[in-house]
């Protein structure tokens, strides 16, 4: 059996699923530990993703929040069975570099989305670019999304942008409620692109850019790419992969239309 750690929640639903993994399994420590378990929901794994990445173990998320988009379903009894049985995804976070209007520079990264949202009743005003090009010259609106592959499910499909498959090699940027051009839908880019967004009124426009739950307020310029140097491996029940739950959605998403 593989040496297991154990890293939960603190509510009630985790308690009880780590309580009945402890009574079965021999734990080891983090160090030793040949993969990670992680109770929880989705904002909780993100969290102890970022937090713990560096030992560069594998982690095997299991599900005590709501959809759990990130996790596998806990059965009991086929525990043993589920934990040596795994598929191995490895996901690149996108890396988000702000400076605010003090010039402080800001950086976080994010596994599902970089979020850059106006932070007042007026409309944020950007420009967006992809290296020298312009993406789009004057965005007005609520804001724009750029988003992983494994994001794509999340938010970005909430305000009608593209899912990307896993394997995709892309980026979306998706607009949030956009009042100028108002039919704008966004853009697929590569996921080598280095994307420049610009606060074009930042008195009277201010925006926040949020990494996942991380959030740098009176942003003035963004840079987001790929963070290629850092890769996260999570496991995955092999009736219950992360590329099946991006399937699944697509396929929700066009009957939905």
């Amino acid at each position: 059996m593989k040496k297991l750690f154990i890293i939960s929640d603190k509510n009630k639903k985790s308690e009880i699923i780590k309580n009945k993994l402890e009574k079965k399994i021999k734990l080891t420590s983090l160090i030793k530990s040949d993969f990670i378990i992680v109770i929880g929901g989705d904002g909780f794994m993100l969290q102890t993703l970022k937090k713990y990445y560096k030992y560069k173990k594998p982690f095997y998320g299991i599900n005590s929040g709501d959809y759990g988009f990130l996790m596998n379903k806990f059965h009991e009894k086929n525990i043993f069975k589920n934990f040596l049985k795994t598929d191995l995804i490895k996901i690149s976070p996108l890396q988000m570099i702000v400076k605010n209007k003090y010039g402080k520079i800001k950086r976080s990264i994010a596994i599902n989305e970089i979020s850059i949202l106006r932070q007042s009743k007026q409309a944020a005003s950007m420009l967006v670019k992809n290296g020298s090009k312009n993406i789009i010259k004057k965005l007005r609106g609520d804001g724009l999304l750029v988003c992983t592959p494994a994001g794509s499910t999340a938010y970005n499909l909430s305000v009608h942008g593209p899912i990307l498959n896993l394997n995709s090699n892309k980026l979306a940027i998706s607009p949030v409620s956009p009042f100028r051009p108002r039919r704008w839908k966004g853009k697929i880019v590569s996921n080598k692109s280095n994307i420049y967004i610009k606060n074009l009124n930042p008195k009277k426009r201010p925006i926040s850019a949020v990494a996942d739950n991380f959030e740098v307020r009176n942003a003035v310029e963004i840079r987001v790419y790929e963070n290629k140097k850092i890769k996260f491996n999570l496991l995955y029940n092999k009736n219950n992969s992360i590329e099946k739950k991006i399937k699944i959605e697509q396929i929700r998403n066009e009957v939905g239309r």
